[in-house]
């Protein structure tokens, strides 16, 4: 049980963890939301039907071992495809989920962490969690080493391989280069050298570390074995392939791309390359 007063509320709030896809039932049993704190609540306690949303404990600020400053700012942050699918989401359970993002976003002020953006319901534009990771290729593990706001728009970028998957390779472009100032040609050498980054990590299968969460009481689902994940990635996959793909614009052959200016990432690859489309999908378009 979490309990809290409301600015100028004398009477204690009952809060909640309502997981967003659930708000609507949450709603309709009674739940009130609390838009100073950005929570559900139960107003008169105990509501019944209300209590498979009692709280738990809150999660701390800043998990145990979370390094904050690892992985500031907008990059392309591909994951590898052994990894497609598998994530904090996917391992905990969606009021657990709840439990973790609600600090998130307290933390960061309420705004992305690499664009300084807040949410707009007008322009669809939505405060959503990320997680950083650390692939170890000695050990073959990949840990969780932060927790980030990124509004929708970051977050896309982020995913540059989801985007192009879903047709919305030009706005993900033109958005990094909005963020970090780059020009066309340095924003497609960023994103080429993080395609070979992908390319080196996809061929291998890692292991998950997500000790930072078990650590605060966070109880994780079991995760598909690592080496089931390649074919669980291309189950999934197969939903969300149905849009044409968007070739990715080449650079101006007069222009020099300048490493200095895009996030640091290895350096930029020839441009004689298979499409992203082909490298993501292992299929041609």
């Amino acid at each position: 049980m979490v309990e809290g007063r409301a600015p100028g509320n004398v009477v204690p709030r009952l809060y909640l963890d309502v997981p967003y896809a659930e708000k609507d039932a949450a709603k309709a049993l009674g739940a009130r939301w609390d838009p100073t704190v950005k929570r559900w609540f139960d107003p008169r306690p105990p509501t019944p039907g209300l209590d498979r949303w009692a709280a738990r404990s809150p999660v701390p600020d800043v998990l145990p071992g979370e390094d904050r400053t690892f992985g500031n700012g907008l990059f392309v942050d591909l994951i590898p495809r052994t990894c497609w699918f598998t994530n904090v989401r996917t391992c905990v359970t969606q009021q657990d989920w709840e439990r973790l993002r609600r600090p998130i976003f307290r933390r960061a002020g309420y705004a992305c962490e690499a664009c300084g953006a807040t949410e707009d319901r007008d322009a669809r534009r939505w405060l959503e969690a990320h997680e950083r990771w650390q692939f170890d290729d000695r050990t073959g593990v990949q840990s969780l080493r932060r927790l980030i706001a990124l509004c929708s728009s970051c977050h896309l970028v982020t995913h540059f391989g989801y985007a192009n998957v879903q047709g919305r390779t030009d706005e993900a472009l033109a958005h990094l280069r909005t963020v970090n100032g780059l020009t066309l040609a340095e924003a497609i050498a960023h994103v080429h050298a993080a395609e070979d980054v992908w390319l080196a990590r996809s061929a291998r299968v890692w292991e998950l570390d997500l000790s930072i969460l078990t650590d605060v009481g966070i109880t994780l689902r079991r995760p598909e074995r690592a080496a089931d994940r390649p074919a669980a990635a291309e189950r999934a996959l197969t939903h969300v392939t149905d849009r044409p793909a968007v070739p990715l614009p080449r650079p101006p052959s007069q222009s020099t791309p300048s490493a200095s200016a895009a996030p640091p990432l290895p350096s930029v690859p020839t441009p004689a390359r298979r499409g992203l489309w082909s490298r993501l999908t292992g299929r041609d378009a």
